[in-house]
């Protein structure tokens, strides 16, 4: 299976490492195509890769072509290759907000796959959201499925429009919880914490809460009970959280970053 990427940026790095790792694909079967030299030597020296400046060659008898430019890139890069893809090639999206039927029509192709991963794919533990159009046979979508998997976990829908729902949550999401877990660090620190010592505190808890969450049969609600004693440490911390909205605000975050997915 032959696969060519077209940007070599962080996303699609995260891609060929998780690809390469799982042994899903061989480095001689990738060829990647980015405009920067830089990228393109680093790429090609840490994976093995086949590196290209010109994305006709990455897409040439290509089973499967990844698409990891910026939305923004996108049109730019379509119109030298409408109408160059192979019949039996297969289009994989990462680009938030560009819709299956745009990418269908800028490349004069009907095999299209949008996914939505996330940065977690750098430690095999993303959450990948995916949907294929009409073009894509079964075959090739349980192909996808076990790519998408390398990275993580993977979930397909049948409404494109949960796509732009999950680049709102999955997408974004690290970033948010990311920004929660400075808040976590901070406070370490103020109740007397190093720095060091902070991070360290906050990180682990933030991982084995999220371990938890998805290992256990309990939903988070009743998880959040399970630590919450009435008139307890817990109890304190969560009136705080909820006198400041915290709960609401993250839930606006979610909405605004849908919102601007759909603008996109």
């Amino acid at each position: 299976m032959r696969i060519g990427f077209i940007g070599g940026g962080a996303m699609g790095e995260a891609l060929v490492s998780s690809f390469l790792k799982a042994n899903a694909i061989q480095a001689s079967d990738v060829v990647v195509s980015d405009v920067a030299e830089v990228r393109r030597e680093q790429l090609s020296s840490e994976y093995g890769v086949a590196v290209t400046d010109d994305n006709a060659e990455a897409v040439a008898n290509a089973d499967i072509v990844v698409l990891a430019v910026k939305p923004q890139e996108f049109s730019n890069v379509a119109g030298p290759l409408k109408g160059t893809l192979i019949s039996n090639t297969t289009v994989l999206s990462i680009m938030a907000g560009v819709s299956i039927d745009r990418i269908a029509s800028e490349l004069g192709h009907d095999a299209i796959v949008r996914v939505m991963p996330n940065t977690a794919a750098f430690v095999g533990e993303a959450m990948s959201v995916w949907t294929a159009s009409s073009g894509v046979d079964d075959h090739t979508k349980s192909t996808i499925a076990v790519l998408l998997a390398t990275m993580g976990r993977e979930m397909e829908v049948s409404d494109e429009a949960q796509v732009d729902m999950a680049t709102a949550v999955n997408g974004s999401g690290p970033g948010f919880v990311f920004y929660f877990l400075e808040g976590l660090i901070d406070g370490a620190e103020k109740v007397g914490f190093a720095r060091e010592q902070a991070e360290a505190l906050a990180v682990q808890t933030l991982y084995g809460s999220a371990l938890l969450s998805r290992e256990s049969d309990k939903d988070v609600g009743a998880l959040r009970e399970m630590v919450t004693s009435k008139g307890g440490t817990t109890a304190a911390g969560l009136e705080a959280l909820d006198e400041a909205g915290v709960r609401g605000a993250i839930a606006s975050a979610v909405v605004a970053a849908h919102e601007r997915a759909k603008e996109l």
